[in-house]
């Protein structure tokens, strides 16, 4: 399958799930409204696709979201399926990316870097 086909699977796969998180659809008591899919990387053979999962909860919050997506992934395949004409649907593998986090926490620490580099400065050109 070409590569633009597999990006738009991927993105109508990350609508379908964000969609059932905020509607309520997956009834495990492990995932969380608060849970963002971030992107799905599907396979060029469409056997399976790996979906992204962040939050800005706890990372054990987090991990525990993702195994509750992946408890329900038989359920969230075949809804998805019944709405998206696939020949061939991917098995979905949920996964935990803590990368937004990490880079709101490098972020923040540059900012603070600058802050006190500022500081520094003007305590150099006052004194």
């Amino acid at each position: 399958m070409g590569q633009y086909r597999l990006l738009r699977l991927g993105e109508q796969l990350r609508q379908e799930i964000s969609l059932m998180l905020l509607r309520h659809e997956i009834k495990d008591p492990r995932v969380s409204e608060f849970l963002s899919i971030d992107r799905v990387e599907v396979a060029g053979d469409l056997a399976y696709a790996k979906v992204f999962v962040s939050s800005f909860m706890d990372d054990a919050s987090v991990k525990r979201g993702v195994a509750g997506l992946q408890s329900a992934a038989g359920f969230i395949q075949c809804s998805i399926a019944k709405k998206l004409s696939v020949y061939r649907f991917p098995r979905l593998t949920f996964v935990a990316d803590f990368s937004m986090k990490e880079g709101y926490k490098m972020v923040q620490k540059l900012n603070a870097l600058e802050a006190e580099s500022k500081a520094r400065e003007d305590e150099e050109n006052n004194g």
